[in-house]
């Protein structure tokens, strides 16, 4: 079955995307919420739109069926999937395309572009998914380099080896989340890691960038999840020690986890596992208002529970996430485990949450059991916010079309000053609206 073609614009594939109806949904809710007018669209850009500069250098003979120069490959490569990417892409402004893209098939053939490129002068920019949202993939130069090589790990996607005593895995870089789980299904083994970009982002890239998953409590990065690496650096190859942990001194896997590629490029990776759930519990409640809700959610993560997801979302979150269109806010919480049912953890956490002013219905509060090979039958709010979650870039790439600024903004704060934090991001967002 041939692959779906990714876009070289935005988020996804050729012909995904939000329906009319969610569409005239969202933009309904922006013009009650936001007081916004009917939105002009812009037209993606098309390749032929875009003139790019040629390339400034080639491989040589021995590596040349690595590398490519087309305009798609280049144009693909250019940017990751910000904000600012994507306007600059509507823009046809395609300022610093990579000169080459190449595709090595193995370890070694990394070492050899790697050797290549330290010899004349070559900047090397590792490339997983292409999701970045920092520039990270972005080849905008300084000093003395030639140009520009993007170094795509795709080929590399594998699982090589499966340890099932100690539950972990080698795993190549370039594999994509989708993949990377599809793979490990069939042991009854599962990463479970689920970043946003989750789709279209591999394994390389949630270490190199220090990923967080969606989700809520224990293990929410992917720090928690590395065992060694293995990383090719323009001096020579090292691989980390693999131990279950350490305490001795400094870890020089955090050397390199969240490193943005800077310090050479991950290969691959030992990687602690999970078996597959087959207990689950799910609830969402509903608060009056958001600030409301958050007295509750920190009562629940302080409560030694460790619920598996809870987030909280404003009613805005919730009607363009189609999880709520009550008007209230909405928390989401879940449970899980591969051993034991989790009825009681469920049952007290929507105690904790009606406590503190959350309604729920008995009824409405799910607990389920599975096969371990089996996926999970998700419905109500749960499942309308964990697909309206993994589908927001190609909703987000819709809205910029519309002229909508709309991005993801991350920052942390200790529960004494939360809601002054939210009541002055909350109003500097209203008041930018309307000037």
């Amino acid at each position: 079955m041939k692959a779906a073609k990714r876009k070289f614009w935005g988020w996804g594939v050729e012909g995904e995307g939000p329906s009319p109806e969610r569409l005239a949904m969202v933009e309904a809710g922006l013009g009650h919420w936001l007081d916004m007018g009917k939105l002009e669209v812009t037209d993606p850009p098309r390749v032929s739109d875009i003139e790019l500069p040629a390339p400034r250098l080639a491989l040589p003979g021995s590596l040349s069926q690595l590398g490519h120069v087309d305009d798609f490959a280049r144009l693909s490569h250019t940017y990751g999937k910000s904000y600012r990417d994507i306007t600059r892409a509507f823009a046809r402004r395609f300022e610093h395309p990579p000169d080459i893209v190449a595709y090595p098939r193995d370890e070694a053939d990394v070492v050899r572009l790697l050797d290549f490129c330290d010899s004349e002068r070559i900047a090397v920019i590792p490339y997983g998914g292409g999701s970045s949202v920092c520039g990270g993939v972005e080849a905008k130069l300084a000093g003395d380099f030639r140009g520009a090589l993007s170094l795509d790990l795709g080929q590399l996607d594998r699982v090589l080896e499966v340890d099932r005593e100690s539950r972990a895995a080698r795993i190549q870089a370039g594999v994509l989340g989708p993949s990377l789980e599809a793979q490990l299904k069939p042991q009854g083994l599962t990463l479970r890691h689920y970043p946003q970009s989750f789709e279209f982002s591999s394994l390389g890239g949630w270490i190199a960038t220090r990923a967080g998953g969606h989700f809520a409590t224990q293990f929410t990065h992917i720090d928690d999840f590395v065992e060694s690496l293995r990383v090719v650096t323009p001096r020579g190859t090292l691989e980390t020690r693999r131990l279950p942990g350490s305490g001795a001194g400094p870890s020089p896997d955090r050397l390199f986890i969240g490193s943005e590629g800077s310090l050479g490029v991950i290969t691959s990776a030992w990687m602690r596992l999970q078996d597959r759930p087959r207990f689950r519990g799910n609830a969402a409640v509903r608060f009056k208002d958001f600030l409301t809700g958050s007295v509750a959610l920190r009562a629940l993560v302080q409560s030694g529970l460790y619920p598996a997801n809870c987030r909280l979302l404003d009613p805005m979150e919730a009607l363009m996430n189609q999880a709520d269109g009550s008007g209230e806010a909405l928390l989401l919480i879940a449970f899980e485990s591969a051993d034991h049912g989790v009825e009681p953890w469920i049952r007290r956490a929507v105690e904790l949450a009606r406590d503190h002013g959350g309604q729920i219905d008995d009824a409405k509060v799910r607990v389920t059991e599975t096969r371990p090979d089996d996926d999970a039958k998700r419905e109500g709010a749960q499942a309308a916010w964990r697909d309206a979650f993994l589908r927001a870039p190609y909703l987000r790439d819709a809205l910029i079309a519309r002229g909508v600024f709309t991005e993801t903004f991350e920052t942390a704060v200790t529960w004494d000053r939360f809601e002054k934090l939210y009541r002055a991001v909350t109003e500097a967002a209203i008041r930018a609206t309307r000037e």
